[in-house]
């Protein structure tokens, strides 16, 4: 078993069939299909009526689902899914096709422990076909199986269908699967949903061009005609129609004054079109339904569409939280709170910035969300979103830092595993001063299986050169940003932090620099040894507390690096004797309790240890406080096993 598995949820909420008089009765695209044609505009008012209603209460991605709506009713209207295949590209927008699956009455549990995942998964349900979560990879898991299919002696009728957004079209993966989806026999058909507008605003070359591109509805209908026209006539075969269609593509090119790059690879395009409206794409995509070769369908949508707020303000209804369903008032957290870790990182490298010029920021997609946004608005030269391309970030702030500058890379933890190669290949090997701030490092609650953090250490740990750090708090964060730009610094730094809030309201304390590899002595004992990194410590120090009520006195140390790791602190605790216990927001494998176990073995000390982090599994969603439970690294859990050491 590779997954943890959490308590199922099974509650139901049966849908009100006066309120929703058709969704109601929909438990399967197959009921979906038996209605006529004309009752589907009042099917996407029922899914956009219960999305908001159900979102308002249950936070979860609104504005990308509410955008999406027409275009899910129409592909499990014409295609014959499960048989048929939908592919979701990140699965943001996912929200209505769950609910036309079977998934409807137990949509208030989306996002819970033991409920529905955020996402598609492919456990949940037959009707998602491919795990999605992270950008770009549904062109390249739809042609393998468009191939599959078409290798099958049963299947070589099935269709597949890719469906991608503007922004994730941009990321590397996806180019490599469009170029492969041109030279590879396959009849996929790529749906692409552009409301030009990820979570934060696109940018690049390819979505402007995307803004202008045109096709004649009468054209698309006589190449069609001709082409199957020629066929019957046996004037045309595979071998010919390469040549046809790449002269075809030039000569339209000259006359429109306009390259498509996407018949630039031979892939045949059709649109842009209304993605809204659902009698024309019932319409379009029958008619392109069986057509051989691959083809993509351009469709320009509406983020947050049927909910005035969030088409206005469609990035900050990417995600809401709860929010008043008649008003658009989203309702906000009240009082004096602890700032979000990502804040005090924006606030802190402004502050950098504005007494070092050669500090850069940079982001893939994430400006608002790794609150690099704070560096653009002071600075807006020396910020730089590149999109969804991880490994160009990398790659990018490794040129910079060769010419002098020093590139600060915010990216999400579990997105930064995209750009491994790049950290070695462009920075490491050449002792590069970057700074990766690892955003949402750890347990992120409730997106889940594909959003956790828990890989960062271990990927990096094994690379020559790599400081890795991680604060305990705010203040400590705040030091080690201050830490990684000093002139002494060489070679690149990893700064993990979690998703989520701090400590402390009294957070901009003066910074000050701090020595690699050395930790701190948080609490005095001789029964055993904790040694923590990061914000677990927090939780370390709990049962720290409550095992010493207990006549249990425990060391506690606060690592804060781990590579290079304070080997003073390790021999302090190696000649002690006591057991030692290593508390980590990270896999257990590769991480602190891996580096502890190695030094004590290569100094030639046996004592007992006792490693607490995430285990050999994936993590399911739930809130952050279920997950550390249900990974046996709570406050309780840490307490018991620090009583377990007495016996």
């Amino acid at each position: 078993m590779t997954k943890l598995q959490a308590p199922n949820d099974n509650s139901v909420q049966p849908l009100d069939k006066e309120l929703y008089p058709l969704l109601s009765q929909i438990h399967s695209p197959q009921q979906l299909r038996a209605l006529p044609q004309a009752q589907l505009p009042e099917v996407c008012a029922d899914i956009r009526r219960f999305l908001i209603e159900s979102l308002s209460k249950h936070p979860g991605h609104f504005a990308s689902s509410m955008g999406a709506v027409e275009l899910t009713v129409a592909l499990h209207y014409v295609f014959n899914t499960p048989y048929d295949r939908i592919v979701w590209d990140v699965g943001h927008q996912a929200y209505g096709h769950k609910l036309l699956t079977g998934r409807a009455e137990r949509f208030h549990t989306n996002r819970t422990l033991g409920g529905l995942s955020g996402f598609p998964n492919p456990e949940e349900s037959e009707y998602d076909t491919f795990t999605a979560g992270h950008a770009s990879n549904s062109i390249s898991a739809a042609l393998g199986m468009a191939v599959a299919s078409s290798l099958s002696e049963n299947d070589k009728d099935r269709n597949v269908v890719a469906v991608i957004g503007d922004a994730s079209i941009s990321g590397g993966l996806a180019f490599e699967g469009l170029n492969n989806v041109a030279n590879t026999p396959n009849n996929l058909l790529i749906i692409l949903n552009d409301n030009d507008m990820s979570i934060d605003r696109n940018v690049g070359s390819l979505n402007s061009h995307m803004a202008h591109i045109t096709t004649s509805r009468g054209y698309n209908a006589l190449r069609y005609h001709t082409y199957h026209a020629m066929r019957r006539l046996h004037l045309l075969n595979e071998e010919s129609r390469g040549r046809i269609l790449r002269f075809n593509n030039s000569l339209k090119s000259l006359i429109n004054k306009e390259q498509n790059i996407f018949e630039g690879l031979n892939i045949r395009y059709f649109g842009p079109f209304d993605g809204h409206d659902i009698t024309r794409l019932i319409r379009v995509l029958s008619d392109i339904k069986d057509m051989k070769g691959p083809r993509i369908l351009h469709l320009r949508t509406i983020k947050g569409k049927g909910f005035p707020a969030a088409e206005k303000d469609p990035a900050h209804w990417h995600a809401p939280g709860k929010f008043n369903p008649k008003t658009g008032e989203r309702i906000l957290e009240t009082g004096i709170n602890p700032p979000k870790y990502q804040d005090v990182f924006g606030e802190t490298i402004v502050e950098l910035a504005q007494q070092n010029p050669k500090i850069v920021g940079i982001t893939a997609a994430m400006l608002s969300g790794t609150s690099l946004n704070k560096l653009q608005a002071a600075m807006p030269k020396r910020t730089f979103d590149v999109g969804i391309s991880e490994g160009h970030a990398v790659t990018f702030a490794g040129g910079l830092a060769k010419e002098g500058m020093l590139p600060y890379v915010a990216i999400y933890s579990s997105f930064l595993q995209r750009a491994y190669d790049h950290i070695i290949h462009d920075v490491a090997i050449q002792e590069l001063p970057v700074t990766f701030c690892i955003d949402r490092a750890g347990i992120v609650g409730e997106d889940g299986v594909t959003h956790h953090g828990v890989f960062d250490l271990t990927y990096l740990s094994s690379i020559p050169g790599m400081t890795i750090a991680s604060p305990r708090d705010e203040h400590y964060l705040r030091h080690l940003i201050y830490t990684s730009q000093l002139p002494n610094r060489k070679g690149p730094m990893a700064i993990r932090y979690p998703r989520g809030r701090a400590q402390h309201t009294d957070w901009r304390v003066p910074m000050r620099a701090l020595e690699p590899g050395r930790g701190e002595q948080l609490s005095e004992g001789s029964d055993a040894t904790v040694l923590t990194l990061g914000p677990i410590a927090e939780e370390a120090a709990k049962a720290v507390a409550k095992a010493r009520e207990q006549g249990i006195n425990a060391a506690h140390y606060d690592m804060v690096f781990l590579k290079p790791i304070d080997e003073n602190i390790l021999e302090q605790a190696a000649k002690a004797g006591a057991p030692i216990i290593t508390v980590e927001d990270a896999s257990i494998y590769g991480g602190l309790g891996s580096a502890v176990t190695d030094w004590l073995n290569a100094h030639g000390y046996s004592i007992p240890v006792v490693k607490i982090g995430i285990p050999d599994k994936f993590v399911p969603q739930g809130k952050v406080s279920e997950l550390y439970k249900l990974c046996g690294m709570d406050a309780e859990a840490i307490y018991h096993t620090l009583i377990s050491l007495r016996k």
